[in-house]
């Protein structure tokens, strides 16, 4: 691995002074780099700020120190930092689009993501990945010269591509807006993305599974002997008690969960320099080209991560108390759905201008996705207890 206090960047990484540039020029910045510009922009943009008000996961009690969909982007990104500079990465891309990669995720969780695609089904559904490609490409609107944020090619392809090539989902209606996009500026979908955009997805991984042991043990959900046997978790568990006998149960959690996060790291980046080597990668191009994803899990990492998160299925993510809260998310979105189609009126004005400019009835329901999509958990309850509530 390279050393930890030395800034290189490795050959088979990005190079912000080779990007492919913008769909629309622009003159440089005269103090950042093309990806750390991108950062700055989705860090502006307002789908970011209403992260903060959206639902990570369920939990039975909620408070201010669960995590949201913000503080888990911030948490990735982390993460995403800390594999790119020891793999001699570029971290503003990785960083860039670890902060983008929940960015169309609608309000509650994947539950009122899976209700939105339920709705839209006659229409070409829904998909969060899609949704952020959208939102950076075109729905948000800050800048006179163009629509979305106009990111480098770089990053919209980590964007769309972190988790693989998607050239087998472009025929999906889902998918139309990035196959439509993707008709006038090639991402190459048939490809892997770049190293930068596999560390983003991997850093996802790393951060939402520990910290939704943490979330769910603050919960009470489950207990700290319940994760004894649990591999990953339980042996630091263990290990920090061997170390500090008489640590106390709030230190014993933090320490134990900051241990697997340091463990899971070093897997990553132990397993990335082995495959790198095995494939011959040298160059960015080689890494898109690679018959599999460069950034990985060891087989070992990768099998103990399966049963922590089975253990979190069945613990957390259907426990009771979670699916009450989803029940309650699925129905506030399906009667929000059904009557703004039914009744565009009572859309803000912005947006029922946008619904009365469409043609067709499927360009109308993406635009009343788009806003419910873009709400947060609050505004939606809000929003709902103001058209279905007479009081």
């Amino acid at each position: 691995m390279h050393d930890p206090l030395i800034l290189t960047l490795a050959p088979y990484s990005e190079n912000h002074s080779r990007s492919r540039g913008r769909l629309y020029s622009e003159p440089d910045s005269l103090t950042r780099t093309a990806f750390a510009r991108d950062r700055d922009r989705v860090i502006h943009c307002t789908a970011f700020r209403r992260l903060k008000g959206k639902t990570q996961v369920f939990v039975a009690d909620k408070g201010d120190y669960f995590r949201t969909r913000l503080t888990h982007s911030i948490e990735v990104s982390q993460v995403a930092r800390s594999l790119a500079h020891t793999l001699g990465a570029d971290q503003d891309l990785a960083e860039t689009i670890a902060l983008s990669h929940d960015l169309g995720h609608s309000p509650f969780g994947h539950a009122g993501e899976d209700e939105l695609h339920k709705m839209m089904e006659p229409w070409g559904g829904f998909d969060h990945n899609v949704q952020t490609f959208r939102i950076v490409t075109r729905l948000e609107h800050r800048y006179p010269a163009f629509e979305g944020l106009n990111l480098a090619w770089e990053t919209l392809e980590g964007v769309i591509k972190h988790n693989g090539p998607v050239a087998h989902k472009l025929g999906k209606p889902a998918w139309k807006s990035v196959a439509d996009f993707s008709d006038f500026w090639d991402l190459r979908p048939e490809t892997y993305a770049s190293l930068e955009a596999q560390i983003a997805a991997i850093s996802d991984d790393i951060a939402y599974n520990n910290h939704d042991v943490d979330d769910g043990l603050r919960a009470g959900l489950f207990t700290l002997a319940d994760l004894r046997d649990i591999p990953l978790i339980g042996p630091a568990i263990a290990e920090v008690e061997k170390d500090w006998p008489l640590i106390d149960q709030r230190l014993l959690r933090l320490e134990a969960i900051r241990r697997v996060i340091g463990f899971m790291i070093r897997d990553v980046c132990l397993e990335t320099e082995r495959r790198l080597k095995e494939d011959g990668i040298e160059t960015a191009e080689d890494v898109r080209r690679a018959g599999r994803q460069m950034v990985a899990f060891s087989r070992t990492v990768n099998e103990d991560l399966s049963r922590l998160r089975a253990f979190l299925y069945a613990r957390m993510y259907k426990h009771y108390t979670v699916n009450r809260h989803r029940s309650q998310a699925r129905r506030v979105l399906s009667d929000l759905f059904r009557l703004f189609m039914e009744e565009p009126e009572v859309l803000p004005p912005n947006w029922y201008g946008r619904v009365c400019t469409k043609d067709t009835e499927t360009q109308r329901a993406r635009v009343v996705c788009d806003y419910i999509a873009g709400m947060t958990d609050a505004y939606a309850i809000e929003q709902h207890k103001q058209l279905f509530s007479i009081s």
